[in-house]
Order: structure tokens, then C-alpha cells, then sequence
């Protein structure tokens, strides 16, 4: 069966597997006692952090072991701002950050700090100059993500660093998507990932604090990680992730020129393929093995258990599902399609012939999921009377991708020029009819309250 969600674990690798064999014999005494099985395990530990600090490019001392990634990020974040509190209150993160990032910008916020988002172009990317504009007098920290983990657009991590060291603000980078492969270039300042992002073992984080930042730890603290991460390290975990860093990043080069082949192969078919689809993130900047692609008149949730009913693990960066009203924050603030989204990964034993099995796959629960919800082949022509009323559709209380299937099915039952007020509640319509419009080429006139939900006006132009 075909695992195409390494982002969001990549499956362990070999050489991670043999460390965390050979580890659990060496590694298993207290790394802070001075008997000859605490020594040994000190040397293991010692010689992971050697070896990690090598791959990041950062010195041995700067760097240590959390119990995760988004430890890593919540311990760096924390802090960096109480490190700098004299500076002021003031963070910066971009609008499409992982979750963990944004989790604790909202703790920031209701501790009475000042949050502000950098905005994205449509291919997820940030603008250096968003950042120029965000920094204060008062600004403590920023944060930009390395790559981006659902539509894989890697970011100007290099030239947002300047424009932060320039204003002598710290860069907080979380690099779990992409460290695997290939180091963060720039003058950043602190550094999170996760080793199960790049073929270690889960629960292993490391996070970065080069010398001359401010830096306060929060929280409980003791000897262990330079107080940085308290509690007793997971040593055969941390060696395995260790090594494996060091394994995927010797392959990188190699793996990328196949994955990015694989990849841009779906990237160029799948529209072709499938009818209504919207391919998302940057087609140039972007990760080797990830591409993500929105289907109209269907939703991810339903979508993607078809697929694992064909032999497929994918992912959707999308969150419009049967328990949820709201759509993904990143494709939000995108402004592209969120129904439909599905995100494949690519591990790095992917082989070309489950790439093209995919591909044949993937028609056809489209077209089923399409044809169970009623979604239209094609809009009718427009009727030959002129009729000038606005037509209402009440999709209030159903949930996407249905208003948006309503819509296509009426837009042809009034003349060009005529206007259709959908009214609707579920907060996924509020990004996906304007991206309906846009791919449809129809013009959409904006949103204004409703008794219930919202009202969205879209006028006929063709």
C-alpha cells in the first residue's frame, strides 16, 4: 500500500532503525552520572549532538534534544520573548505557519503581548518586505517556517533574516519540513525541528539558540539540555534521529532530483485528468516531494478515505470536513480553493510505478465522490429571457463543498449580467465561492450579512 504522507511522518529510516537497535544496549544509563554506564551514555549523547550540530551548521553547544518538534518551537518562541521582554511585547509570524507556531503566538496574545501576521502571496510564499513592515521598536521576535508543510513552498528564510538582523530582532526558524534536505541558509537566529519529519523516530525535537541571544528558559527547569528541555533524555531515540539526519542529508541530493521528477509529473497531469482542479504552492520554490492540488465539488475528508480504500495514504491540507466548519489557516491565507485539497508526500522509496497508479486512481474517486453529491458536469447556457432579479440559494446549515455545487448548478439558469446571493454558514464558503469565481471566470461582488450566516453575491459574466 503506497504511503504518500511523509510530511507528516516519514517513515524510519533504515539507518535510524539500526542506531536505535544497537543505542537501546549503550544508551540506556543516566548521561549525568560519572560510573563507566553513565560515561558511555554521556559519549552517545555527546557524539548525536556532535553529529546533528554538523548537519544544521551550528556549533555543538547551541543546540539541544526536546521531546518534540513543537516542544522545540513552544521552548524557543517562550524563550526568546522573555529573553528580550525589555525590548516590548511585539511577535511576528507569517499567516501560514504550522499550528504549533501559531499555538503559541495565541498564548503570547492572551498573555497580553502583541501578535502580528505577515500576509502571503497566492503561492504561500512571504514577501521579505512584509517583514520590514511588521518589525516595531518593540518587536521581541519573529518567526518564518522554513518550507511550508502542507503545499510545500519553501520561504526567503535567507532574505527575511537580513531584513530581522538589520532591525537587530532574532529570527526564530521552523525548519521540520525541510532539514532533511538541506541546511537553513541565513543569519537566523534560533532553529526548531522534528526527527520524525525526516525519517528518525517521533518524540525526538531539537531546537537551536546561536550565542549572543537573549534567552530565557520558561518553565520548570533543571540541569539536563542546558535547562533548555527538562527531563531525562530519550538517548536511543536521540542518537537514531541523529543519525538519520546525517543519512538523509547524504541522499538529499540525489532523492530530491527523483522526488521533485515524481512530483512535478502529478503536478502537470492531474489537471489534465481531472476536471476543476486547482494545483497550490509554489511551482519553482517548493519542496522536492510534495504537491498538493484542490478539487472543486467534492471535500478532502471523503476524498481521501476513498483513496485509502484504493491503496493510498495521502493527506489533506484542508480541515472542511464532516467535524469541522473551518478550512485549513494556510490555504486560507493563500486565497485559493480549500475542497478538495489533497496533499501527496513522497517518502523517498516511492516508486514510479505507484506514482502512475495514482494517477489512474485518482479520476475515478473524484468522479464517484462528484457524481454521489450531485455536482454539476457543466454550467447550461444562459436562458434567452432577460430576467434581472437576483437569484437566492439558501445553503444555511450545509457544509462544503455543497453551497459551492449549489452555485454552479444555478449560474446557468440566469442571463449574464444577472446576480446569485447565496446565503450560507458554513466559514469554508467564505474562501471557496471566491475561488470558484476566479476559476470559473465569474465575477464575485463581495459578502454582507445575513440573518443567518452570510450572504455571498456573484454576478454572471459569461
Amino acid at each position: 500500500m503506497p504511503y504518500f504522507d511523509a510530511a507528516s511522518a516519514a517513515p524510519l529510516h533504515p539507518v535510524a532503525r539500526q542506531a536505535l537497535m544497537a543505542s537501546l544496549d549503550e544508551g540506556w544509563a543516566d548521561p549525568g552520572r560519572l560510573y563507566r554506564e553513565g560515561r558511555r551514555a554521556r559519549l552517545l549523547l555527546d557524539a548525536a549532538r556532535e553529529a546533528a550540530a554538523e548537519v544544521v551548521g551550528c556549533r555543538a553547544d547551541e543546540l539541544v534534544f526536546t521531546g518534540s518538534g513543537t516542544g522545540a518551537v513552544h521552548s524557543g518562541i517562550a524563550g526568546a520573548l522573555a529573553g528580550r521582554r525589555r525590548t516590548g511585547p511585539h511577535l511576528i509570524v507569517s499567516a501560514v505557519e504550522h499550528s504549533s507556531v501559531l499555538h503559541a503566538a495565541e498564548v503570547h496574545r492572551d498573555g497580553g503581548g502583541s501578535v502580528t501576521e505577515v500576509a502571503v502571496e497566492r503561492t504561500g510564499a512571504v514577501r521579505p518586505s512584509g517583514y520590514a513592515e511588521a518589525l516595531r521598536p518593540d518587536t521581541a521576535l519573529a518567526c518564518l517556517q522554513s518550507a511550508n508543510h502542507e503545499v510545500g513552498t519553501v520561504q526567503p528564510v535567507a532574505e527575511v533574516a537580513e531584513v530581522c538582523r538589520a532591525a537587530g530582532v532574532p529570527l526564530l526558524v521552523d525548519a521540520a519540513q525541510s532539514l532533511g534536505w538541506g541546511p537553513v541558509e541565513g543569519g537566523w537566529s534560533l532553529l526548531a525541528a522534528s526527527a520524525h519529519k525526516w525519517g528518525g523516530p517521533s518524540g525526538v525535537g531539537l531546537l537551536v539558540v546561536r550565542k549572543g541571544v537573549r534567552f530565557a528558559p520558561q518553565g520548570p527547569r533543571d540541569e539536563r539540555e542546558s535547562g533548555r528541555a527538562a527531563g531525562f533524555e530519550n538517548l536511543p531515540a536521540i542518537v537514531a534521529a541523529a543519525a538519520s539526519l546525517r543519512a538523509v542529508r547524504a541522499e538529499a541530493a540525489e532523492q530530491a532530483v527523483r522526488l521533485r521528477e515524481l512530483t512535478e509529473r502529478i503536478r502537470a497531469r492531474v489537471p489534465g485528468l481531472v476536471p476543476d482542479v486547482e494545483v497550490v504552492g509554489d511551482p519553482e520554490r517548493r519542496l522536492p516531494g510534495i504537491v498538493t492540488f484542490s478539487c472543486l465539488y467534492v471535500d478532502g475528508e471523503t476524498v481521501l478515505h476513498e483513496l485509502d480504500r484504493a491503496g493510498f495514504s495521502v493527506s489533506s491540507g484542508s480541515s472542511c470536513t464532516s467535524s469541522t466548519l473551518t478550512p485549513s489557516h494556510v490555504l486560507r491565507a493563500m486565497g485559493v480553493l480549500s475542497e478538495g485539497n489533497v496533499r501527496v508526500s513522497l517518502p523517498s522509496d516511492t516508486r514510479e510505478e505507484d506514482v502512475e497508479r495514482f494517477l489512474t486512481v485518482l479520476p475515478e474517486v473524484v468522479a464517484g465522490v462528484r457524481e454521489k453529491l450531485g455536482a454539476p458536469a457543466s454550467p447550461p447556457p444562459a436562458p434567452a429571457e432577460d430576467r434581472t432579479e437576483t437569484l437566492v440559494i439558501d445553503a444555511v446549515g450545509r457544509r462544503c463543498p455543497i453551497p459551492v455545487i449549489e452555485l454552479a448548478k444555478a449560474i446557468g439558469t440566469v442571463p449574464v449580467g444577472a446576480t446569485i446571493r447565496v446565503l450560507a454558514d458554513d466559514e469554508a464558503a467564505r474562501l471557496d465561492i471566491p475561488a470558484w469565481c476566479e476559476m470559473r471566470n465569474q465575477e464575485y461582488s463581495g459578502e454582507e450579512p445575513a440573518p443567518q450566516g452570510t450572504a455571498y453575491l456573484i454576478r454572471r459574466t459569461h
